[in-house]
């Protein structure tokens, strides 16, 4: 039987305590999730995209991004950490302004510390 670390499982609960409020377009419930000096990197604009840090610069990125669609979701492909880094692999759908659906598959990658997520890292394919 394969045994996981205790940081590793603890950091595996906390992202998918971050995806389940993120998944419900929980803007609270995701800052809760986060530190208070957060990063999180965007794909977009091309080619090394955004970098937003601290809460209230992460809380306006994260409530705008579940504005722009009444139908937004994740799906999670996979999902693997190594003590306080965590890999999730999904795919992101979306009905946009025009009614035409959309997807792409992406990856994140997380930083845990002190029980929250510190850094999200996105990369989309595409």
């Amino acid at each position: 039987m394969h045994q996981t670390d205790p940081t590793t499982a603890v950091t595996i609960d906390i992202v998918q305590r971050y995806n389940n409020a993120f998944n419900s377009g929980d803007v609270d419930g995701v800052m809760a999730a986060m530190t208070d000096d957060c990063v999180v990197e965007t794909p977009m604009p091309p080619p090394n995209g955004s970098r937003f840090q601290g809460q209230d610069a992460v809380r306006g990125l994260w409530r705008e991004f579940f504005q722009s669609s009444s139908s937004i979701e994740f799906e999670t492909e996979d999902i693997f950490a190594s003590g306080d880094r965590c890999l999730v692999q999904w795919t992101f759908r979306w009905v946009g302004p025009d009614g035409e659906p959309g997807h792409v598959r992406g990856v994140d990658v997380f930083k845990v510390r002190d029980g929250k997520v510190a850094e999200k890292l996105v990369y989309v394919k595409g």
